[in-house]
């Protein structure tokens, strides 16, 4: 069988790698990056680079060669799907009933694992068949998955704090352990989420150098950014602010569980009232579609004689790009990356003009502010982007 390149690096240097063979088009965006036990991380690349890997790569890592299937996210999503439509076809049949084209589409499509639970999404086992099978079909998923523990999400709740709705078909325990990066995630699947699309950001946070500096996390969580500020980027102290008692509540155990609880002050409540004020090197507003809200806060935080850096999350809309327009000498209509690209840009300019004028409303003096990078996290919908804007703030 043929077999694919890849780089097998330590995990601390991982991410910083991909991203650097992500630009220069060196990475195999088909293949899984692989996490190994012993604790490299494989990142796959594709055959035209191999003789333009610089020494710079070889002396990071080493160059193996690996079985496609070890990679192949198809082939690991299909046998998944395969090991569950068997089991649930030989249940249904077991009942006297047929297996349908309808039932095959009303299976999950995708889900989330943490741990030993396997969370699936609103949208399956939604007909009435299903229905007559009781804990017997929770079994047979549960097995078809590899899970011994079962959850269904629904609907976000409205309640303020984005409370996942969340019902525990199989066993009987809903604090869950998933480890991310090498960091230590306990939650409660009922009253808690977990941003699994927010990897990318999560290891460009761990890749940054904050030695010596203090941080603000103002939408801490249970510590999806707080934790690897802490335990990978090595802050000084992390300040993490929550309202939501069930997060806090994870967010401290997950800073015990990571041993860092010692360099972390948890400040339960709005943010909007906590009391603090130029302390941070650096502050994270983590929230969307918006951290609007919380900016004046943000600059507040900033130490006036140094300044610092936001990183401010946003979901940016895209003009649509069948109709063609020109606006600040940009055809949108062009292509949608160029286009996306564009509004990226444009959100950025904004925000940057405005923060300029809160910290000169809010010190009386003038700041510089300068765009470091725009980070495209994830796409929520066509034309919907979370990306983070890392603003330098600094005073004149």
């Amino acid at each position: 069988m043929e077999t694919v390149p890849c780089l097998r690096v330590s995990r601390c240097r991982a991410q910083q790698l991909r991203e650097q063979l992500q630009s220069l088009d060196f990475l195999d965006r088909s293949l899984c990056i692989v996490n190994e036990p012993a604790g490299t991380v494989l990142l796959p690349i594709l055959p035209s680079s191999l003789p333009r890997l610089d020494v710079t790569f070889l002396k990071e890592g080493a160059t193996v060669w690996c079985e496609p299937s070890l990679l192949s996210k198809k082939e690991r999503a299909q046998r998944r799907g395969d090991d569950l439509e068997n089991f649930l076809q030989e249940l249904v049949e077991a009942h006297g009933e047929s297996w349908t084209k309808e039932l095959r589409e009303d299976l999950p499509r995708s889900f989330q694992r943490h741990g030993d639970l396997v969370l699936l999404g609103h949208n399956c086992f939604s007909l009435p068949l299903w229905k007559k099978m009781d804990q017997r079909l929770w079994r047979a998923v549960a097995k078809g998955l590899g899970a011994k523990r079962l959850a269904k999400m629904s609907r976000i709740s409205s309640d303020g704090f984005r409370s996942p709705r969340v019902t525990v078909l199989l066993g009987e325990r809903s604090w869950v352990k998933h480890v991310d990066n090498g960091i230590t995630y306990e939650f409660d699947v009922t009253k808690c989420m977990f941003s699994a699309g927010n990897i990318t950001e999560k290891l460009r946070v761990a890749g940054f150098d904050c030695r010596g500096e203090t941080v603000v996390d103002l939408y801490a969580g249970i510590g999806y950014f707080t934790l690897p500020y802490l335990v990978h980027a090595n802050a000084a102290h992390v300040h993490a602010c929550e309202w939501n008692p069930h997060a806090v509540e994870a967010l401290r155990k997950n800073l015990a569980a990571n041993r860092v609880q010692g360099r972390c002050t948890v400040h339960p409540g709005d943010n909007r009232q906590v009391q603090l004020c130029n302390v941070a090197d650096r502050v994270n507003l983590g929230l969307i579609p918006s951290s609007e809200d919380s900016w004046p806060v943000a600059c507040r935080l900033l130490k006036k004689t140094t300044g610092g850096v936001l990183h401010i999350h946003h979901n940016v809309t895209s003009p649509n790009t069948a109709a063609s327009q020109e606006r600040d000498g940009v055809d949108y209509s062009v292509s949608g990356k160029r286009a996306d690209r564009a509004a990226w840009r444009a959100w950025a300019d904004d925000t940057t003009n405005r923060i300029a004028c809160l910290l000169k409303e809010l010190t009386a003096t003038v700041w510089r502010t300068n765009i470091q990078h725009i980070e495209h996290v994830k796409s929520y919908a066509p034309r919907v982007h979370h990306v983070v804007l890392d603003l330098e703030c600094r005073p004149a």
